[in-house]
């Protein structure tokens, strides 16, 4: 995880492209009864989501709409 927030936005969309990749693969390998520890999948998926989180924070800090706003 600390890996992943010293990258800028550019690194970070290729490690994203990475994940998806690797998903795929694992994906793949389930299929065919290749895979041994169905666990990656759920590892995948979550760094998967760790990405995307980091990404939209770092897009909603630049445009100053971090935090949630209390008032309707």
């Amino acid at each position: 995880m600390e890996a992943l927030l010293q990258l800028d936005h550019d690194g970070l969309a290729e490690e994203l492209e990475s994940a998806h990749r690797e998903l795929f693969n694992l994906r793949f390998q389930a299929s065919t009864s290749q895979l041994t520890d169905i666990s990656e999948l759920k590892k995948a998926r979550r760094q998967i989501a760790r990405i995307k989180t980091l990404i939209r924070t770092r897009e909603l800090e630049e445009e100053g709409n971090v935090g949630i706003s209390t008032e309707e």
